[in-house]
């Protein structure tokens, strides 16, 4: 949370759904944001995440359930009275107004003195680091500088609350990675609530205090960063969310909270029970087995498998090996180029793998 004076607004999202004819995009969604709290909306493309944004801010008004802001309900009160901070992916900045008339808007529209707006105007500008930029048309600005243009203007009139959908999609990734520590820095300045669409999961890790991962029209699971990672709660959200190998196999046995489990080409492999349908692993059903490539180690081991054809491939200082099991399914870890030489053996500790009960929403094939 942030590290600032908190400012911002608490915002309860109770029993939200929205419908477009026989299309559910949100179903029943509940989500309690505190104040001063940075929580990204996270999922795949079409998962429901920029419609509950978007009736968050007012521009989609929901068939059920309530949004309040601050403890006040503002289900139906028109977006322009709701007091938000809103950053765009595409920036919906004026183009024939210059960079302070952008920044300046939402003081006018407030009816803000001349002075003050000129005062706010140059200090959300260094707030940003473009103090000098005010007098620049909005064409002489890289994408960076839009974007920061953008914030400035969603946050010059201190509101409580900032949404921001995807605002970093269209930079590089560098530009990308460094906007993302500005982002937060600012709003630890501001102690203003942000929530936050994006679609990568390395994106919300970094910025976020707590990630709503969304499927479908529902929250999968919302936690830490750290939490996320380490205990997802489903096996979409172990695949969504960062690098895994899937496993699919039938239980063997469940002991001391270890699971074996059989693999199609013969072998056995092991890992401790995980997610929301721990209770029904049980002998002879199906299960799916999570393992992160980074715990996965070269060599033999209790519960080792082969992996044929292994290719190494480059990635700046991560260095990957992927393979193929006996079954045919992908699989990648991590280890020196010593270690990429065709066929190996490859084995991992039972508590770093997550076995789920098998459900009816698997991920496709290839992972």
């Amino acid at each position: 949370m942030s590290q600032g004076t908190v400012r911002g607004a608490a915002v309860t999202i109770s029993g939200v759904s929205r419908r477009y004819g026989s299309v559910t995009a949100v179903n029943d969604v509940s989500l309690d944001v505190r104040a001063g709290e940075f929580i990204s909306l996270l999922g795949p493309s079409g998962s429901g995440k920029t419609t509950l944004l978007m009736m968050i801010a007012g521009f989609e008004i929901p068939d059920d359930g309530t949004i309040a802001i601050g403890g006040r309900d503002m289900t139906r009160v028109d977006p322009n009275h709701r007091n938000l901070g809103m950053v765009f992916q595409k920036y919906a900045l004026f183009p024939h107004m210059s960079v302070a008339e952008n920044i300046a808007f939402p003081l006018q529209m407030r009816k803000v003195g001349k002075a003050d707006i000129a005062a706010r105007v140059a200090d959300a500008l260094a707030k940003v680091q473009l103090a000098g930029y005010g007098g620049r048309q909005i064409t002489q600005l890289s994408g960076g500088q839009q974007q920061r243009v953008a914030l400035a203007r969603a946050t010059v009139f201190n509101p409580p609350v900032i949404l921001m959908d995807e605002p970093l999609g269209a930079l590089d990734k560098k530009l990308r990675e460094h906007m993302q520590i500005e982002i937060k820095q600012l709003q630890r300045q501001l102690g203003a609530t942000v929530i936050y669409v994006t679609h990568d999961q390395q994106e919300a890790l970094t910025m976020s205090d707590r990630v709503a991962v969304m499927n479908h029209g529902v929250i999968e699971q919302l936690s830490a960063p750290r939490d996320l990672y380490d205990e997802p709660q489903s096996i979409f959200v172990a695949d969504f969310v960062g690098d895994t190998n899937l496993l699919t196999g039938t239980v063997h046995a469940v002991e001391n909270g270890i699971v074996a489990l059989d693999l199609p080409g013969g072998e056995r492999v092991f890992g401790r029970p995980a997610g929301r349908t721990r209770e029904a692993i049980a002998p002879g059903g199906s299960a799916v087995l999570s393992i992160r490539p980074e715990k996965v180690r070269p060599g033999a081991g209790p519960g080792s498998i082969a992996v044929r054809g292994g290719e190494l491939i480059y990635a700046g200082s991560d260095i990957s090996i992927v393979g193929q099991t006996r079954d045919g399914r992908p699989f990648k870890f991590r280890a020196g180029p010593a270690d990429a030489a065709g066929d190996a053996t490859v084995s991992w500790t039972a508590g770093d793998a997550l076995v789920f009960a098998a459900s009816g929403d698997m991920p496709g094939a290839g992972r």
